[in-house]
C-alpha cells in the first residue's frame, strides 16, 4: 500500500498532471461509476435483509432469467450517470438497445458499457461477484447517438475496470497508464488506492475454466488442459492447480492479484455461436486490463482488442492472463 493514503478523485488528478490522458469529464464520470459500485456494494452486503436474494420473473436480452440485485445494480448505474453531463448513452448486458441521455439533461461525448453485476449465479450463495465497466468516445461525426457508435473495437476504450464485491470491495481501473487497486474505506466511504503498476507473471501454475464442458471443447483446448493435468510426468513438467469461481470478476482479480490463464472458449453445444461472454462488456475491459498488467487476451485466433464489434450483445471465446499460457493455448488454435 502506497506510504501516503492516495483516494481515487487524487489518482485520477494525479494521472492527468502526469500523463494528460483525463480530462474533467472522464474524471468525473469515473467518480460518479465509483460512487455506484459503493451503493451497489451496500445492497450486496445487506443480503437476504435487504431482499436483494432470488430471481425475477423477467429476462435479458440473452434470454438469462434476471436476479433482483442484476435488476437493482442496473438501475443504480443509470440513474447515477445520466443526469451529470460527461455522457451520451449508455448500454449494459441488462438492456436490449442503448440507453440515450434524457434531453432534460446535458448531452457529453462519452459512451459507457457495463455488465452492472457479474456471476449473477452466485449472488445466492455469497461468492464473491462484481461490477465491469468500458468507457469509450462517441465518434464527433455523430450527430444523434445510435447503436452504431458504441460498435467500436476494445483497444478504442479510454477507460476500463470492474469492482468486485467480496471481503474486501475493490476497485480495479485503467485508465492506459498501467492498473490500479483501490479498497473501499466503509468507514470514510472513499475507495483508497492500495496497489499501483499492477503486474501478472509472464508464466504460472494455474488455469482456470469450466471442466464440465470438456466434452464440447475444441480440439486446441482439450490438449492445453490435458498437458496441464498431466503434471511432472507430462509435456509441461510441472503440476497445475486449477480454479473456476464461475464469475468472470473474481477469477480475473485472481489473475491480476497472482497470476493464471482464463479460459470461457467457443464450444461445441452452440457451434453457431462465436463464444459465452459479451465482447463489449466483458471481454473488452477485462482484455485491456490485463494487457495494462502485461498479461494477453485473445480469442485463440486473434487479439481480443483488435476485433470489430458488429452488435452490441456481440459474443466471444476468451482466453487471457500470463502471456506465455495465453501465448501457447493460441499457438494451439493455429
Amino acid at each position: 500500500m502506497p506510504a501516503s493514503r492516495v483516494s481515487l478523485t487524487r489518482y485520477l488528478i494525479e494521472q492527468e498532471r502526469d500523463h494528460g490522458t483525463i480530462p474533467p469529464q472522464l474524471r468525473l464520470l469515473l467518480e460518479v461509476v465509483a460512487r455506484s459500485c459503493k451503493g451497489i456494494s451496500l445492497s450486496v452486503t445487506k443480503g437476504a435483509l435487504g431482499d436483494i436474494l432470488g430471481a425475477t420473473e423477467s429476462e435479458n436480452v440473452q434470454g438469462e432469467v434476471q436476479k433482483k440485485l442484476d435488476i437493482i445494480a442496473n438501475e443504480v448505474l443509470i440513474e447515477a450517470n445520466e443526469w451529470g453531463g460527461h455522457l451520451a448513452a449508455m448500454a449494459s448486458e441488462e438492456m436490449d438497445s442503448i440507453h440515450v441521455i434524457p434531453n432534460r439533461y446535458p448531452q457529453g461525448e462519452y459512451l459507457l458499457l457495463f455488465d452492472p453485476l457479474d456471476g449473477s449465479s452466485n449472488i445466492d450463495v455469497n461468492v464473491s461477484i462484481g461490477t465491469i465497466f468500458s468507457v469509450l468516445k462517441k465518434p464527433t461525426n455523430s450527430p444523434a447517438v445510435t447503436e452504431a457508435d458504441f460498435l467500436q473495437a476494445g483497444n478504442q476504450q479510454v477507460a476500463a475496470g470492474y469492482c468486485v464485491y467480496g471481503p474486501q470491495t475493490t476497485l480495479v481501473l485503467t485508465v492506459g497508464n498501467g492498473v490500479a487497486m483501490f479498497t473501499l474505506d466503509r468507514e470514510q466511504g472513499s475507495f483508497v488506492l492500495t496497489h499501483e503498476n499492477v503486474k501478472v507473471p509472464e508464466d504460472t501454475q494455474e488455469f482456470a475454466i469450466n471442466m464440465s464442458n470438456m466434452r464440447h471443447w475444441d480440439t486446441p483446448v482439450k490438449r492445453y488442459v490435458d498437458e496441464c493435468l498431466a503434471g511432472t510426468e507430462g509435456p509441461r513438467e510441472k503440476n497445475f492447480n486449477m480454479r473456476w469461481i464461475a464469475s468472470m470478476v473474481a477469477d480475473v482479480h485472481r489473475i491480476l492479484t497472482r497470476g493464471g490463464v482464463f479460459m470461457y472458449p467457443w464450444d461445441k453445444r452452440e457451434p453457431n455461436k462465436p463464444g459465452k461472454l459479451r465482447l463489449m462488456y466483458e471481454a473488452n475491459p477485462m482484455s485491456w486490463l490485463i494487457e495494462q498488467a502485461g498479461g494477453a487476451a485473445t480469442n485463440g485466433k486473434q487479439r481480443i482488442l483488435d476485433i470489430k464489434p458488429d452488435a452490441l450483445h456481440q459474443r466471444v471465446s476468451v482466453i487471457l492472463g500470463s502471456k506465455n499460457e495465453v501465448d501457447r493455448v493460441t499457438e494451439y488454435h493455429a
